[in-house]
């Protein structure tokens, strides 16, 4: 008789058997190892908890634990330590043979575009940016004229947005904005596209930094000034 756990997986209370627990410990593990030097490690982690305990609430059907069997199928769709380049050790003892097999394949899981509002490019909810990535249009600004015609012709477009702006979720994790766009959602595509934001949010930083020296540069103090005449001999 196997033991079983009850557990809290990315915000959803999980119970599972024992022999999932000890495997899901040494994914998660090797996952916090991998990324333990990237600056987002934290948020990666977090949003793939999330991104599993989506998985699990999906394919469990009334199921009441999740056993290996249900681990081994979501780890087909967010990779294997090898597929994400994660040293894994004595992880083979782990990994049966349907992973094994999606390994050596390297099969990418495709996961069709989902309809979220992008609140990292709004406007006002982000309704129209998120339009804008469901139907692939590349900017947001052709959805954003077309709001504003309809908007300025009579105020039609004013309740539909309101509407739109209730029921479309926000996309709050990586996760959410990886299936915006239509592509897949897996450890490795969740790792990249937060530190490309960690990375992009950092420059942004420096050059911050660096606009704000040089303009404080340019800028005499005050005592330079009363000492300028002086210096240059325009009084003695």
């Amino acid at each position: 008789m196997n033991k079983i756990f009850n557990i809290n997986l990315g915000g959803y209370p999980f119970t599972i058997d024992d022999d999932a627990y000890q495997h899901l410990n040494w994914y998660l593990d090797t996952i916090k190892s991998h990324f333990s030097d990237s600056e987002g490690c934290e948020e990666i982690v977090g949003d793939i908890e999330v991104r599993m305990a989506e998985l699990f609430t999906e394919q469990m059907n009334g199921q009441k634990i999740l056993t290996r069997k249900d681990l081994d199928e979501v780890i087909k769709i967010m990779g294997s330590p090898q597929d994400f380049g994660a040293a894994a050790e004595s992880s083979e003892e782990f990994i049966d043979e349907p992973v094994k097999k999606k390994r050596k394949s390297k099969t990418r899981i495709k996961t069709g575009r989902k309809l979220f509002r992008d609140n990292e490019d709004k406007v006002i909810g982000g309704v129209c940016s998120g339009i804008s990535a469901y139907f692939g249009i590349q900017d947001p600004v052709w959805v954003r004229l077309i709001v504003a015609v309809l908007f300025f012709s009579g105020g039609v477009a004013i309740i539909p947005y309101i509407v739109l702006w209730i029921a479309i979720p926000a996309a709050r994790t990586s996760g959410d904005r990886l299936s915006m766009r239509g592509e897949p959602v897996n450890v490795e595509s969740i790792g990249k596209m937060i530190e490309d934001e960690m990375h992009s949010f950092s420059e942004t930083v420096s050059e911050f930094g660096r606009e704000f020296g040089s303009k404080k540069k340019r800028i005499t103090p005050y005592s330079d000034l009363q000492e300028e005449p002086y210096r240059k001999g325009f009084l003695f």
